[in-house]
């Protein structure tokens, strides 16, 4: 039975879960296996966003898990100074003691969630990859995309990657199938069965089309999907 979003998992319970899954997150090579094409989008997204703003002063990686983005971007443009926000202390330490190795700048850490934790705007990057999902009802989305279209300076790119929904329910259960199938390939059917509780449990992902528009909404002038496989998608807008 699917779970209503008041009955998904609290930010406190993503969080503990979080906590003992660092090493999962450590490896810039593969990124999250659980993720179709993550070592592509992985360099998809670093590769736009410098695209956009080949000389960026300031970013943050929202959800930076043990750091992955945050070090994509940093092997070709190493003079970035970066606030990382995570839910997970591990996380975060992880991520502060990997990314303070290869750049040159100042390297910041907030610990909580990035709706409620306050920020100075001005960022010319912001990275937010595998969180957003974790969103719930149509005002908590709106109100996350408008804090980070708010934090953005002028000019500024949000540089997203997640699993995504399908509108029609013939295609998403396609599509779930294509999913479940990519997961047996990594680690049998019960890692499968694993992965698909803790997506019922915790995440409550939308459509990518409903993605584009309410980025517009809040304000984003240029909204453009970098890829798409199955039910991950890769996108970017700027403000």
């Amino acid at each position: 039975m699917s779970r209503t979003l008041e009955q998904k998992s609290t930010t406190e319970q993503i969080r503990a879960r979080f906590d003992s899954d660092v090493e999962r997150f450590s490896n810039l090579e593969t990124g999250q296996s659980a993720t179709i094409d993550a070592p592509l989008v992985l360099e998809l997204l670093s590769q736009a966003a410098l695209a956009i703003n080949p000389a960026p002063r300031r970013m943050l990686d929202v959800g930076c898990g043990a750091g992955n983005n945050t070090l994509k971007i940093l092997q070709s443009y190493r003079h970035l100074a970066c606030d990382l926000l995570d839910l997970s202390l591990p996380m975060l330490e992880r991520a502060q003691q990997r990314v303070s190795a290869v750049t040159d700048k100042e390297v910041r850490t907030f610990q909580g969630d990035f709706r409620e934790v306050e920020l100075e705007p001005g960022y010319d990057l912001i990275v937010a990859a595998a969180i957003l999902h974790h969103l719930r009802d149509d005002a908590d989305w709106e109100q996350g995309f408008r804090k980070l279209y708010d934090l953005l300076a002028p000019g500024g790119a949000l540089l997203v990657s997640d699993l995504v929904q399908h509108a029609t329910p013939a295609v998403q259960a396609l599509m779930w199938e294509r999913y479940g199938q990519y997961l047996e390939t990594l680690s049998g059917p019960e890692y499968r069965a694993k992965v698909f509780d803790y997506i019922e449990y915790e995440d409550s992902p939308r459509p990518l089309s409903w993605q584009l528009e309410l980025l517009r909404k809040v304000g984003f002038k240029e909204v453009e999907v970098l890829h798409k496989n199955s039910v991950f998608a890769a996108f970017y807008a700027v403000k």
